[in-house]
């Protein structure tokens, strides 16, 4: 693997742990994204529900959240595991998985596709390990803590000479929140007259692997989840990348407030989000710092 310039902490597990949960970890998410992959040429969705307002889960969802949890806990049983399906996740453990079984589930229920399987493992709340798995492309984005990332087994790192004028850069509409659309589209206004492109594809799992692949030179997006962001965001600083919160913090994965991009991007999209929705997002401001 490609190692980074970070200042990460040595990889806080022994090599045989290590060795074990990545084996583990790797062959899971794989089963899961086959899954998929039969269920998007084949039998569809299955039943589709509401969780909440334009927020879905399909048979498919569960299915994985199924195949995930059993074999984390049948190979793992002391590792703590939370996955975006569960009715009452646990709380935080010491060591701890955080899976997004299917992200981007509505693209899936329309065959749009662009969806991933998201799984990241936490030693005291900090993603050590991470995989993103598209299954329709059958590209494995996997990150070690301190010691790079790859895509495919091949070592991957961000576009670091893309300025801000060239940069192409993703983001997620927000749909859970959409009260905040024109503080949104007003920021969105201010980085789309300076890039390059913006996409939207409606995988924010993807968009952070492929951010750390140069594919994409950055990307924001307001109130996601620990599991959407876990695993991408630590793929992005393996890369050499950098990732915040909306105050330039180190809360994006608790707050789901999230700037990633290279290091020449990323102070200009931080920029953007801090004066434009990081005042009205003040609730989340992290506690060390004051709210805006």
């Amino acid at each position: 693997m490609n190692k980074n310039n970070s200042t990460a902490d040595p990889f806080p597990l022994n090599q045989e742990e290590k060795q074990s949960i990545l084996r583990v970890g790797r062959l899971t998410v794989l089963e899961a994204g086959a899954l998929i992959r039969r269920r998007m040429d084949g039998k569809g969705p299955g039943t589709v529900r509401n969780k909440a307002a334009f927020d879905y889960v399909t048979e498919v969802d569960r299915l994985c959240e199924d195949l995930i949890v059993r074999r984390l806990k049948s190979a793992f049983p002391h590792h703590e595991v939370v996955s975006e399906e569960m009715e009452e996740p646990p709380a935080a453990a010491s060591l701890q998985w955080l899976v997004d079984p299917l992200d981007g589930t509505t693209n899936f229920i329309h065959g749009f596709p662009m969806v991933a399987v998201s799984m990241a493992f936490l030693v005291e709340g900090i993603p050590v390990l991470g995989w993103v798995l598209d299954p329709v492309r059958r590209e494995l984005f996997e990150a070690v803590r301190g010691e790079g990332a790859t895509l495919n087994g091949l070592a991957i790192g961000i576009r670091h000479q893309a300025s801000v004028a060239e940069a192409l850069v993703a983001t997620g509409f927000p749909f859970r929140r959409k009260d905040l659309l024109t503080p949104y589209l007003r920021v969105f206004q201010e980085i789309f007259t300076e890039v390059s492109g913006i996409r939207r594809a409606g995988s924010a799992a993807l968009d952070l692997a492929y951010t750390a692949a140069g594919r994409l030179d950055g990307f924001w997006e307001m109130g996601l989840k620990p599991w959407d962001v876990a695993a991408g965001s630590l793929l992005v600083t393996e890369a050499g990348g950098v990732v915040s919160d909306f105050w330039g913090g180190t809360t994006h994965v608790e707050t789901g407030h999230i700037v990633a991009g290279s290091p020449r991007v990323h102070p200009f999209l931080l920029d953007a989000v801090r004066n434009g929705l990081a005042p009205i997002l003040h609730c989340d401001a992290p506690p060390d710092r004051p709210a805006m």
